[in-house]
């Protein structure tokens, strides 16, 4: 399910939970940690990595993923997060976790983020709305990237075990897995993955769970997942079919809610009092009343009329501004353009069909 476009690490004041313990908060902050006196001062990378031994279904230009961090690089300890559904890594705030003592917070951006076309992101925003808004950017179909119907949890989890084990590279040995809504059903996974006899909890000192998980974590808004193997099989017939992606949050294009989300965030941080060049192509049901600046059509996207409830924030703990220079980017952007349609069904047989459905 889709999370809260801004989900919080855990608060400068939590403590990893032992492997195997569920814990979660819904506090949503982006403010900047305090760096432990005495070590090198946080900062923030954005790093490729490798991702599964071998090659993965695709060209091998996309085995590999990337790892915002935040911190010292000294740190003994690192978090790893994984952000949830149609989230990317820049919707987790890492500087607040790598406020607690020799932390470093990792997030990481799945490969799926690597079919996403950011560059025009660079550009100012006017420029950058002509060329998306214009449809000059390089999309993706179930055409261009047949692959994405294998991309599922096992290649997912193997991506993510490349991250974690750079994470205990140089002695550091402690590593912390953590997500948000699916994210966490994913460390979950990690922790019970079989990895060529090796199981995952081995590599993790613990685990950090925010909103999200197994067994009904999603019931306190009234959303429980009871995938019968009859809509399994379905849903992997039509995957077979062409449908690649997830179209659950779509407005024409996979990719086109995402790409909005980003230009507000980029004219919200560079205009934030002039009219919203955006407001004619938004929705009906987002588009503003007419004079409203930029800065005040972000906060009615995400605050006082958000399209759903999951894609709302706190302002009292996600400042505006903050929230604006999330979404603008580039990199790491706040959503993921590009969800796999294998993945939400396999992370829902986590629970009641593992045995029959496994882990693709």
């Amino acid at each position: 399910m889709t999370g809260p476009l801004l989900a919080a690490t855990a608060p400068a004041t939590a403590t990893a939970a032992p492997a195997g313990h569920h814990s979660g908060t819904g506090a949503e902050n982006h403010g900047a940690g305090t760096p432990t006196p005495g070590t090198p001062p946080a900062t923030g990378t954005y790093t490729p990595l490798p991702g599964a031994h071998g090659p993965g279904p695709g060209p091998a230009t996309l085995d590999h993923v990337h790892v915002p961090k935040a911190g010292s690089a000294r740190a003994r300890q690192v978090l790893v997060l994984t952000p949830g559904q149609f989230a990317a890594a820049g919707s987790l705030a890492r500087e607040p976790a790598a406020g607690l003592p020799d932390t470093q917070a990792w997030a990481v951006d799945r490969r799926e983020q690597n079919l996403a076309d950011l560059d025009g992101f660079r550009r100012s925003p006017d420029r950058a709305a002509d060329h998306y808004l214009g449809g000059h950017y390089r999309k993706q179909t179930a055409r261009t990237v047949p692959y994405v119907a294998d991309w599922g949890p096992a290649l997912e989890l193997a991506d993510l075990r490349e991250v974690v084990l750079a994470a205990r590279d140089g002695g550091r040995g402690q590593v912390v897995l953590g997500g948000h809504s699916w994210g966490a059903t994913t460390a979950l996974a990690y922790a019970g993955r079989d990895f060529g006899g090796h199981p995952g909890h081995r590599d993790l000192s613990g685990l950090v769970l925010l909103d999200g998980g197994v067994h009904d974590a999603f019931a306190g808004e009234s959303a429980t997942y009871r995938l019968t193997a009859d809509q399994a099989d379905a849903l992997r017939a039509r995957i077979a079919g062409g449908e690649v992606f997830d179209q659950s949050v779509t407005m024409g294009r996979t990719e086109s809610f995402a790409i909005l989300q980003q230009l507000a965030g980029a004219y919200a941080a560079t205009a934030p009092e002039q009219p919203p060049t955006l407001a004619a192509h938004l929705p009906d049901p987002l588009r503003p009343p007419a004079g409203v600046p930029n800065a005040e059509l972000l906060e009615r996207l995400h605050v006082t009329h958000p399209l759903v409830p999951d894609l709302s924030i706190n302002p009292a703990c996600t400042p505006d501004a903050n929230l604006a220079r999330a979404l603008a980017g580039p990199v790491p952007s706040v959503t993921q353009w590009y969800w796999p349609n294998r993945l939400t069904p396999d992370l829902e047989t986590l629970t009641p069909f593992l045995t029959r459905l496994g882990q693709r």
